[in-house]
Order: C-alpha cells, then structure tokens, then sequence
C-alpha cells in the first residue's frame, strides 16, 4: 500500500470540493483531491448545472423562433438535430471540466481518481474505483498516472464533500422509462411526451425544457401550486405561465405506484385532492424528480463517529466542522440549499479556516435560489411570512411591483411577478432594510445577484432605492420595485 501526507484531504470533487482545494492551494496548503468519477467537477458540471442549462439554452433559441411572430417576424423551426445538440451538450461539459482539471493542476492541487473511505480522523484510504485496476493520480492536467491497487492519505484536516443523488418514488426504483435527473440529461432525443413528478427547480427546468422542444408534459404536484415552499406571489406566477405554456399541471396529487411498460414508456397512477380514486398518466418517459438524498450512507460516517441528524445530512458549525476534530463537511450532504454556489462558498469558509483566518460563516438567507424555468425564478432572503415570524424582525411588510410596467418585460410578451420585503431588526429599529427579493421574469437568474448584495449586506432601502438602474432594461425593474418599497414611486402607484 502506497502512503502519501497532504495537509487536507477532500473527499468529492464537486463545487464544494474543488473549491476547497483552489482556496487552500492559494493559502499554501498541499491539498489532495480525491473523486471517483473519471473527471473532476461533479454532478453540476457533469450531471446536473452545466449540461442541463446546455440544453435549456438550446431551447431558449426554440422559443426565441416561437415569440418572433408577435414583431412581426416569421421563423419556421423545421426540426431539431439530435446529434448535433448531444454534442453542443457533452463538449459544454468537457470544456467546462478540463479547464477545471486545468486550473487545479496549476494551483499544484495533486488529484487522485478512486473510492475514498475514511479510516480515521487523519486518515483516507483510496481503492480503486469504476472497474479500473489501480488508483490514479494526476498532478498535470489531464496526465494520470497509476498509483497503486491501495492509497492510504494522511492529512492534518480531511473534509468531506460526497455530495447527493436523485431520491426514487417510494417502492418504485428508477428503471426503464422510470428515470432521474442523471438519465433525462442523457437521453438522446425529446420525448414526445413525458410524464414528471415533482414541481422544485430540477421538475420545472425539464418541464420547460421539454415543452419548449414540443414535447407534451403532465406535471403532478403535490400542493396547488410549483414552488410551494417559495413566496406565494412567485410560485402562483411561475405556476400560471407554465400552464399558458401548456404544461398540464395536475395539482394536489399522490403517487401509489408506476408501471413500467415492457417496451416503451409508464403509467403513473395517482390520486387527487384526498380522493381514493385512482387516477392515471402516461408517459413515454416518466421523470421522478422528488429531491435528492445526502451521500452519507457510507459505513465510515458511523464507524468514524461522525454525527448524522434524522434525514442523513452531517451535523455541522456554521463553519463546517463535525463533532469530530479535523474532519469537516459541505455542500448537499449538510442540511441547507442544494445548490452548487453555496457549496462554492462553504468551500472558500473551510478552507480559510483551517488556514487560520477568520471568514464570515454562509448565511442560509443570503444564499440566492434560481429556478431556470420559462420564465425563470429567483428568490433571496426572507418571505413575508418569514419575516413575521422572526423576533428579531419589527414592521415587516411587502411590496409587490407591477413587472409588466417595466418596458422591456412587457416587450417579452411574458408575464411575471417580482415582491421586496422589507424591515427592521429590533438592534436598529431607525434602518429599514430589503430582507428578501421574490422574482419571476426573464434573466431572474442575473437580476437576483444585485438582490443578493442589498440582502446579504444588509443595505438600507432608503439607499438601495437611490441606486441607479440603466434605462430600458430588465433590471430597472428592481429599481422601480425599491422605490415602490420605499415610499417614493416613480412609474407605479
């Protein structure tokens, strides 16, 4: 058995981990990366972010042909290469995880391609992982060379990013038309029509994504409306354009069981509105899109003592430490937003502290939520209910702005919704900050950076209204929305 001693060692080479590794490399650690996939980057940039805003970017130029009629301009789509989008998708990926491997390589961060287990609080064993017969290591990008049948890794500090996988329907595995987020991206071609269950940001992107493309898409929540646990104005908006889109929302529905063709395609069966009878949908694929569970199973977490609460996820400080010294964790599998700019930045917090320094802990409320549906969501900060039912909150209250005031968004021909909310801490009861900001437009995704900044620096909204937004654009919106909050509208009442 090969032995090697880093100063950290980072199980998962998703956001989270690469993160962690650039970071400390550039704080003058020697860090040790070690995944099991045959490339860096994880499940955004191979399975998950990257190939499937891909594909959604391919059929926004669907819908761009489809919205030019109403200015007068007369695009016919004749038909969709396959092949070539397939391509557009997997060279995305590849470009996006060799230059990953690049810039780790040039950090000097020594990457290792195996199945890591933790041994003990210093210690990581590595075996080889995916059929192949040793353990790689590469230290040049895109140079691996083998190490041995075992690796034993020793390291000061050891931080755990295992990141998650796709949760399957109770009783019903994944299998044959019955597919994850992982083998929808996969498919080679859009189904002509599809089932989908689940109504979070991995069920509406697909659903988006396959309408678009012409496909016909039954969609079955669970509540009345997508995005439930959001602000309820957003979810109800995002909700209604997905219908005027024609996607067929079946709302208030429990799934009993999937039946899988023996040749092509499933029949969901389902019941609705607390009603025993049984309904049914099928789909040519049918996609459970129902969450996603922590990669925390694994003997070691429980042998090494690691704290688990009741659903899986590791229990840490706001600065990522388990109750084990020296072992850390990040990213899907502690409790939190599943989202890869979070596990960025609890990256950035872990290795920083380690390294000595004093980093501000991730906030959960500063951490910006984007759906890439048609239209998209975004969302950052407290809803209005959150708002009053925090103590530390006085006079909360919530403005709704009129987006289609907005000129740029009424050329859109689209419909959306945008609420700020706003308030007090009892600590400073003179400054009135923005506490959250509720979009649905297009490009909420780039217009809830600036949402993201007043939030998490706790701007005051008398100053965040004075900002000036340029004129015509989709940010003015935000603009005008702060005014409103404000007390000072310019173009709305």
């Amino acid at each position: 058995m090969t032995e090697q001693h880093f100063d950290i060692a980072i199980i998962g080479a998703g956001p989270g981990g690469y993160s962690t590794a650039l970071r400390a490399a550039e704080l003058g650690k020697s860090v040790a990366l070690i995944e099991r996939d045959a490339t860096v980057g994880g499940t955004c940039l191979n399975r998950g972010c990257i190939p499937s805003k891909a594909l959604l970017t391919a059929a926004h130029q669907v819908e761009s042909a489809r919205m030019a009629k109403r200015t007068g301009i007369n695009i016919e789509i004749q038909s969709i290469d396959f092949g070539r989008l397939r391509d557009f998708r997997t060279s995305t990926v590849e470009t996006m995880t060799r230059g990953l491997a690049g810039l780790l390589a040039h950090r000097g961060v020594t990457v290792f391609h195996g199945e890591a287990a933790l041994r003990d609080g210093h210690t990581v064993q590595v075996a080889p992982a995916g059929g192949a017969a040793q353990v790689t290591r590469s230290v040049k990008a895109g140079v691996e060379e083998p190490v041995d049948d075992t690796l034993a890794i020793h390291a000061d500090d050891i931080v755990l990013a295992t990141g998650s996988r796709p949760m399957s329907l109770p009783g019903n595995p994944f299998s044959g038309a019955l597919i994850d987020s992982t083998q929808a991206l996969e498919q080679n071609t859009f189904p002509s029509n599809a089932v989908i269950i689940g109504a979070g940001a991995v069920a509406l992107e697909f659903a988006s994504l396959w309408n678009a493309a012409g496909s016909d898409v039954t969609l079955l929540i669970r509540k009345d409306r997508v995005l439930s646990s959001w602000e309820r104005r957003a979810s109800m908006t995002l909700t209604r354009e997905l219908k005027r889109r024609g996607v067929n929302i079946v709302p208030r529905t429990k799934v009993t069981h999937v039946d899988i063709g023996v040749n092509l395609g499933a029949t969901v069966h389902y019941t609705q509105n607390g009603s025993s009878e049984e309904r049914t949908a099928y789909g040519e694929v049918v996609l459970a899109a129902i969450g996603r569970l922590p990669n925390t199973d694994a003997d070691w977490f429980t042998s090494n003592g690691i704290v688990l609460d009741e659903r899986g996820y590791v229990e840490t400080d706001k600065y990522g430490r388990t109750n084990v010294p020296s072992i850390w964790a990040l990213g899907d599998i502690t409790a939190g937003h599943a989202l890869a700019h979070r596990a960025f930045e609890q990256g950035i917090v872990i290795a920083e502290s380690i390294a000595g320094l004093d980093p501000k802990p991730v906030l959960e409320e500063t951490v910006p939520q984007v759906v890439f549906s048609f239209p998209e969501a975004a969302c950052v900060g407290l809803t209005f209910d959150e708002a009053k039912s925090r103590d530390d909150i006085v006079d909360p209250k919530e403005t709704a702005y009129p987006m289609l005031s907005n000129s740029r968004m009424l050329m859109s021909g689209e419909g959306g919704s945008m609420t700020i909310v706003s308030g007090a801490y009892t600590s400073d009861l003179e400054t009135e900050l923005v506490l959250g900001v509720h979009i649905v437009s297009p490009i909420a995704s780039d217009l809830i950076a600036e949402a993201e900044q007043l939030v998490g620096n706790h701007v005051p909204l008398a100053d965040a209204a004075r900002l000036i937004h340029p004129h015509p654009t989709f940010s003015e919106a935000l603009g005008e929305g702060l005014l409103k909050a404000d007390g000072r509208p310019l173009h709305t009442r």
